[in-house]
């Protein structure tokens, strides 16, 4: 990831690539099951369906932890759901998310290519404060947090490969 200067307010993103060898219906068994993502996230610590839905609509709340930024929990919106090709969720409110998130699914070369992508904003989160505290400093706090999903999402997707790949 390069530097960009980038301000919350920019609504700024991050993009992480992998190619799998399996079709996208293996994947996809995956990437839509969001109790799976704790043991493949630093970050987050528990995942919770609410109200047992599954698909477009559907709620999960998430419990993640952060050195930095402390523990916290967020209910999360299924926005995007296409099965096999896209699953994407809104943080919080999702006509005002904190951020989105979302995995795409390609087939391609007797595999599948699978992409994750997400995006800070444009509603305030938990980096708003630390913003807050420090507003000077802002764009390297965008920078270090873009950086650190960057790096996470990688890690992500390289277990979701070996999942499918040796599952």
């Amino acid at each position: 990831m390069e530097w960009t200067g980038a301000r919350y307010a920019d609504k700024p993103t991050v993009r992480v690539r992998t190619w799998i060898e399996g079709p996208p219906e293996r994947v996809w068994d995956v990437v839509a099951d969001v109790t799976l993502m704790p043991e493949m996230s630093p970050e987050l610590q528990k995942v919770t369906w609410c109200d047992g839905q599954r698909g477009l609509g559907a709620r999960f709340v998430g419990a993640s932890k952060h050195e930095a930024l402390g523990e916290w929990a967020t209910t999360s919106q299924i926005v995007e759901f296409e099965p096999p090709r896209v699953f994407g969720w809104a943080v919080q409110d999702p006509d005002n998310p904190t951020s989105l998130w979302r995995f795409t699914l390609n087939a391609r070369d007797g595999g599948t290519e699978l992409t994750q992508w997400m995006q800070l904003g444009p509603a305030r989160s938990g980096l708003s404060h630390a913003i807050d505290r420090m507003p000077d400093k802002e764009q390297k706090i965008v920078f270090v947090r873009l950086r650190e999903f960057e790096n996470a999402m990688a890690g992500t997707l390289a277990q979701i490969k070996q999942r499918v790949e040796n599952g």
